[in-house]
């Protein structure tokens, strides 16, 4: 495993745990739906960040071993 996919691992159980506590504090001290929807961006975020910076890290990857020498 990479450098960057094990950084990416530890950020991503890190984002994960923070953006959980967030939607779950929302959800039990929400008084309504309307105050109960507000954890939907949490989770999204929680999803949607750790899989875009893994596309990223992937590309950048790709892009340093074809400007690279190849000696890896």
């Amino acid at each position: 495993m990479r450098l960057w996919q094990k950084l990416w691992l530890l950020f991503t159980a890190i984002w994960v745990v923070v953006s959980g506590l967030n939607a779950f504090t929302i959800l039990a001290f929400s008084e309504g739906p309307v105050e109960q929807e507000k954890a939907v961006r949490p989770i999204v975020l929680g999803i949607v960040v750790p899989a875009v910076l893994y596309v990223a890290g992937f590309l950048w990857e790709r892009l340093r071993k074809k400007s690279g020498s190849g000696t890896e």
